[in-house]
């Protein structure tokens, strides 16, 4: 199984900021923005918060596993599923990318002073329950790149779908100096 450090990648260029230095020591670098799936933007600023859309865990421009996050007992045998250890794995990739929207509209990622909030929305059949450990995967991430500044107020919800079929969905606010 790959692992966000195995696939995600990015410009071949030095890290310009200490998190982008700890993304590096993890074995990942921050994507080009993908590009939005309909009329919005990746990021907006208003007063010293970043909001993002939703991210989706696009690696090098592909959505790499579609359906509905299970552990193989619930849903319908026809329905493709994703694996919640697979599922955290991806919500860290949305954790990556929304940093890369973030760094889109404020240049240095070592301007973040706090990640305020995480919403993670995880497709999955309404007798699935894991949605918090599915939704660690961008915690865990954050908390690794930005120290204490990574904590977070957060939300993790069960969704009978999202766009393009993802497993997992991801926004966070930021706020910045």
């Amino acid at each position: 199984m790959s692992t966000p450090a195995d696939t995600t990648s990015g410009a071949a260029t030095a890290p310009v900021s200490a998190v982008e230095q700890r993304l590096a020591e993890l074995g990942l670098t921050l994507p080009e923005v993908p590009a939005p799936v309909a009329v919005y933007v990746p990021a907006v600023i208003s007063g010293n918060h970043v909001y993002t859309s939703g991210q989706l865990p696009f690696i090098n421009g592909k959505l790499e596993a579609t359906g509905k996050v299970s552990t193989g007992t619930e849903g319908y045998a026809d329905e493709p599923t994703v694996s919640p250890e697979d599922a955290h794995r991806y919500a860290a990739v949305c954790a990556v990318n929304a940093l890369a929207a973030v760094k889109s509209v404020i240049g240095d990622l070592d301007r973040i002073t706090r990640i305020v909030k995480v919403v993670g929305f995880v497709s999955s059949d309404p007798s699935f329950t894991g949605q918090p450990g599915v939704i660690n995967g961008a915690s865990e991430l954050l908390g690794r790149v930005l120290g204490d500044a990574g904590q977070h107020a957060r939300s993790a919800v069960g969704v009978n779908v999202l766009p393009l079929d993802s497993p997992v969905e991801l926004e966070l606010i930021a706020e910045f100096s």
